[in-house]
């Protein structure tokens, strides 16, 4: 009996003993780790050729982040299938990757215990090209290409000149602003010089850099033996669209946004047409004007062509949008309500058409509201410039003047803006109705139009060479 009670005792002195070690295994302390200060999911600006220098706040307990840490940079360069690594802190290059949006972070080396702690960030590379306006103009029959840095004072003139030592192509048309990739960090934006001149190509330039990277020919899976340009829009925002030899092209959108082929064009869509410039997308169709049978014609949303397969609704006789047989000088409709398009008949007379549709899985059909006199054609010149918003508001161009017209009550009246005499060569209005861009030989002004504003004259930059064509605004 004695034996098993010592022999018990004995079990609980051990058992007590391993208890009372185990207690000092719990006695537990995490590493410190280290902290930044306003660092991590940042996006940092980098200029591309000046220098990047990344100098974050760190700490971190009980050691010394200078002598205890270890530092390590990854910027990655996507197109490239790449990550740039850098060693040391803080961070301090010539920033050399291109422009755009790119994803980083710093991994931070813990030499005591051999920790990684990785911190993600963000870097907008750009270059000083990517704030400005880009203005096309025309001077003296020399197609030019300029730039406005965001200062409005500061012009780099003939900037294309300047860096390829070549002139443009005569008879500009259209600087078009493709940004085809927007899904990718790294977006491949271009500006498209097109011109209307058959013995040189037109250009396609980097947005960022304007250097030449290719030609509009290049656009074409097969380019067609001549090209005239008409206009150029983005269909949903990216893929150009638009009417080149009276002909609607579709950029292509079978493949990833990313490839090489995204937004390209195939053939012309196949149709006995031939179209004005003006057309309209709005959401499931094409709306536009067929200047060789003088009628309203439709195209699919996919660009098929439709043609005159829709109905006239009888209720509206003012005219055949069938068969209009004036000469379109401007339209643009939208996708619902009623829209107006400006006419000129053989006689001269200037009419001014109102008129609504509906385009569905039920119904096509075209109703003729009326047609009118426009109250301002004898303002009209062979050279006026048009442009609507989105409350059907026009504004037109006579010589040195710009008029307001509202078709709904027929008024019309001269902004207060005033150019010296000198004849207006462009005319384009915000996204958000506020303010018109106007061209005049040699200078570019932006006009007031809001509510209660009648065109004054808010910002004038000069030194533009010759007329502004167009331009592209890029904030």
């Amino acid at each position: 009996m004695k034996f098993k009670m010592i022999l018990i005792l004995a079990i609980m002195a051990g058992l007590y003993t391993a208890c009372k070690k185990d207690l000092g295994n719990y006695d537990y302390h995490p590493p410190s780790e280290p902290t930044l200060s306003a660092f991590k999911d940042s996006t940092f600006a980098a200029l591309l050729g000046d220098s990047l220098i990344l100098n974050p706040k760190i700490s971190i307990a009980d050691a010394n982040p200078s002598t205890d840490l270890a530092y390590e940079w990854q910027i990655t360069v996507q197109e490239e299938l790449r990550a740039a690594v850098y060693q040391g802190f803080p961070l301090r290059i010539v920033y050399n990757l291109g422009p755009g949006l790119r994803t980083a972070k710093l991994i931070i080396t813990d030499k005591r215990n051999g920790l990684k702690y990785t911190i993600p960030f963000n870097i907008m590379g750009s270059t000083e090209f990517t704030k400005g306006k880009i203005v096309l103009s025309d001077d003296n029959g020399t197609t030019k290409l300029s730039f406005v840095k965001p200062d409005n004072k500061t012009v780099i003139a003939d900037i294309y000149n300047a860096f390829h030592k070549e002139t443009l192509p005569d008879h500009p048309v259209e600087l078009y602003f493709a940004d085809p990739l927007p899904y990718q960090p790294i977006t491949q934006q271009q500006f498209w010089v097109l011109c209307n001149d058959q013995t040189k190509k037109s250009p396609l330039l980097d947005a960022s850099t304007l250097l030449r990277k290719s030609y509009f020919n290049d656009q074409f899976f097969t380019p067609p033996g001549a090209i005239v340009p008409g206009h150029i829009e983005a269909y949903q925002g990216t893929v150009p669209t638009g009417v080149i030899n009276g002909k609607m092209y579709v950029g292509v959108t079978s493949t990833a946004p990313f490839a090489p082929d995204y937004g390209k064009f195939a053939n012309e869509i196949g149709g006995d047409y031939s179209l004005s410039k003006y057309f309209s997308f709005v959401g499931s169709f094409y709306f536009a004007f067929d200047t060789k049978t003088k009628g309203f014609v439709t195209f699919a949303g996919d660009g098929s062509y439709l043609g005159k397969d829709y109905v006239v609704d009888p209720a509206g006789t003012s005219f055949d949008p069938k068969n209009i047989g004036m000469d379109l000088l401007y339209m643009q409709t939208g996708p619902a309500g009623t829209y107006y398009a400006f006419f000129k008949a053989a006689d001269g007379t200037i009419y001014e058409l109102g008129f609504t549709y509906q385009f569905d899985s039920v119904n096509r059909k075209i109703k003729a509201e009326y047609k009118r006199v426009f109250k301002g054609a004898s303002l009209i010149t062979s050279d006026t410039k048009w442009q609507r918003n989105s409350l059907n508001v026009f504004y037109f161009t006579a010589n040195d003047k710009i008029y307001r017209y509202n078709p709904l009550n027929e008024d019309l009246r001269a902004l207060d803006a005033g150019f010296g005499g000198k004849k207006v060569s462009m005319l384009k209005i915000s996204a958000d109705d506020n303010t018109l861009t106007v061209g005049t030989e040699g200078a570019v002004y932006t006009l007031d139009v809001s509510v209660g504003k009648n065109g004054v004259i808010t910002q004038t930059i000069t030194g533009i060479p010759g007329a502004p064509v167009d331009i592209v605004i890029r904030k």
